[in-house]
């Protein structure tokens, strides 16, 4: 599933292509995604419209255009590229924005668990995006705030960081990163982290998401940025998906935890269940 860092490599890579552009057309393939896509209201609204700008809230993409906001979530499949108008549609192109001056915005989506919304109203307030925590990288996610959500709570550390309502965009494999790096066992109950811990966590989040954006994601399976690029970020994975090998840090074998139906790699020595 595209994450955090695959999403913001996908807006970094489409909005400078798209923004400003007039719209020229709407195309819905396959209005059948996670939601029905609203193609007669997209096609109503959008064409003659500019596209003001492109910014991420966690894993959703917002698009403002016009009066209103195209809200894009890429489900466990999608990716959403800028592509030259004439390129024939594939089996999996779903939904196209054709632009004016040439290219398109084409959303493809082999899974369908991706959605196409479009809200007049503040796209904040939206019943997606309104519940959702702070973004990682963002001064205002803190080790105070992350320690105030994790007192008293005896669920896993990395199924608290994994809860989009304490903090958005951790997704699997960057929750095992990070606890990794920040040298604490995945399933510690988040109450038994303390500030310090909180400290170390937070930063590593950080450094991780930081670090995958700039390498442009993680490819496991099928994710492609916005140009059809892979992502290598797997190429600096520490720890997950090394279970049965020595461990980067200190040698030991890198052990695995089933946690919420996910797979959780550690170093037992690194990373001391508390």
């Amino acid at each position: 599933m595209p994450e955090l860092p695959e999403v913001e490599t996908i807006r970094q890579g489409i909005a400078p292509l798209v923004t400003g552009q007039p719209i020229e057309s709407v195309t819905v393939r396959c209005a059948k995604l996670r939601w029905p896509l609203p193609e007669q209201a997209l096609s109503r609204a959008l064409p003659g419209q500019h596209v003001a700008s492109v910014e991420r809230r966690g894993k959703y993409l917002l698009l403002s255009i016009g009066e209103g906001t195209l809200i894009v979530h890429l489900g466990m499949s999608g990716v959403l590229r800028f592509l030259p108008m004439d390129l024939p549609y594939g089996k999996h192109d779903h939904f196209n924005i054709g632009f004016h001056q040439g290219g398109q915005l084409r959303l493809t989506d082999p899974r369908r668990f991706g959605s196409v919304l479009w809200t007049t109203d503040d796209p904040n307030s939206h019943r997606l995006i309104q519940p959702l925590g702070p973004e990682p990288l963002a001064d205002s996610f803190i080790a105070d705030s992350l320690l105030k959500s994790c007192r008293g709570r005896r669920v896993a550390i990395k199924n608290r960081i994994m809860n989009a309502h304490v903090v958005v965009g951790v997704g699997n494999i960057y929750a095992a990163e990070s606890l990794f790096l920040a040298g604490i066992h995945p399933e510690t109950p988040a109450g038994h982290v303390d500030g310090a811990g909180c400290e170390r966590l937070v930063a590593a989040i950080k450094q991780v998401l930081t670090a995958a954006i700039q390498q442009g994601g993680t490819t496991l399976r099928d994710f492609r940025r916005g140009d059809g690029q892979p992502g290598y970020f797997q190429q600096s994975l520490q720890i997950y998906g090394r279970e049965g090998q020595p461990c980067l840090r200190c040698g030991s074998l890198v052990e695995q935890v089933r946690q919420g139906g996910r797979a959780s790699a550690f170093c037992p020595h690194c990373q001391p269940l508390i």
